[in-house]
């Protein structure tokens, strides 16, 4: 199975050259370490940041320079800094090309749950509606089931949504997958994997 590290680094393939990214908390973030250098991608975030660069070592750290996910980033040459007001025009306008998010539970129709779980701690939803909604592409990085070894690819999700058919794409430990008609398809499975293995951890439809 993929590592967390190695889930991020596949997901760096998604990027193209030109494309303006936005990459959410948790494992997304991860992403930028992974960016070819053979491609030109600038990457966003919904706190007012264009052009962001990799995770600073320990004597690059400003604290001044954080991302939405209020970790420590590096900036570019290019960079540059606006309100959150322009950030989210940017991302209701369609000017951002994909969004990498995180996710609780997929749905095989694209439904998207990655912002709260009832009866916990909630500290918002922060800007992932916005992102569904608004982006071209959205890529989702999760851990295929949960803690208990339950899944979290579901014929239909349980907590609330955060976007109905929204998923293009969505990149587990297990291997990649595509939302198509009548369920997923697997595009791609880590090393060590089998379909037997996806079957066993996977309520939603698997499609051949």
């Amino acid at each position: 199975m993929w590592s967390r590290d190695q889930m991020a680094e596949r997901a760096a393939q998604e990027l193209a050259d030109g494309n303006y990214v936005n990459l959410g908390i948790g494992i997304p973030t991860l992403v930028s370490n992974y960016i070819s250098e053979d491609i030109d991608v600038t990457l966003q975030s919904e706190n007012g940041m264009l052009g962001m660069g990799p995770f600073p070592t320990e004597d690059e750290i400003d604290a001044d320079l954080i991302n939405a996910g209020k970790q420590t980033i590096t900036e570019l040459r290019r960079t540059s800094y606006f309100s959150s007001s322009q950030s989210f025009a940017m991302i209701r306008g369609g000017h951002i090309n994909l969004s990498i998010l995180g996710a609780m539970e997929v749905a095989e129709n694209g439904d998207l749950a990655n912002w709260m779980v009832p009866g916990k701690l909630v500290k918002g939803m922060g800007g992932a509606m916005d992102l569904v909604a608004g982006v071209q592409r959205i890529v989702v990085i999760m851990d295929h089931a949960n803690k208990k070894g339950e899944a979290k690819l579901l014929k239909e999700c349980t907590l609330p949504l955060t976007g109905q058919g929204v998923v293009d794409r969505i990149i587990t430990n297990l291997g990649v997958f595509d939302v198509v008609e009548g369920g997923l398809r697997v595009i791609e499975l880590a090393p060590g994997v089998n379909k037997e293995v996806v079957r066993a951890q996977t309520e939603a439809t698997l499609v051949e």
